[in-house]
């Protein structure tokens, strides 16, 4: 059962690469959100996914053996919170860049590297 979803997270990691690499600052953002739900896909998957049995603890101090990992679950969870901040601040940063800088291209936002400019001296 966990197949599926581990062919599905690596296919989430691939494309977050790729599109990290882009020179899009929209997409390199996209890249970054995906690659959260890659890993959180991960983590929920090397958790165990079943139905049969909740993880909560019956009458003993110990989980069933068939039980799901309760503990990814809860890593995920806060995983997404930390996700979407995060996300809602890469928006805002690529937002005040845009504004600032006129241009979404990673190439053309190199403030600190102008084009045309002359080279600062060698030696002292």
């Amino acid at each position: 059962m966990e197949v599926p979803f581990a062919i599905l997270s690596g296919l989430f990691f691939a494309a977050s690469v790729y599109l990290m690499l882009s020179r899009n600052i929209i997409r390199i953002m996209l890249g970054v959100a995906l690659l959260g739900n890659a890993v959180n896909l991960l983590l929920f998957t090397a958790g165990r996914i079943t139905r049969e049995i909740p993880p909560v603890i019956v009458g003993g101090d110990v989980l069933p053996a068939s039980a799901a990992n309760p503990l990814p679950q809860a890593l995920i969870l806060t995983a997404i919170v930390i996700s979407f901040s995060f996300f809602a601040f890469l928006m805002v940063l690529a937002y005040r860049a845009r504004q600032a800088l006129g241009t979404d291209d990673t190439d053309a936002m190199r403030v600190a590297e102008p084009v045309g400019e002359p080279m600062p001296p060698v030696e002292y």
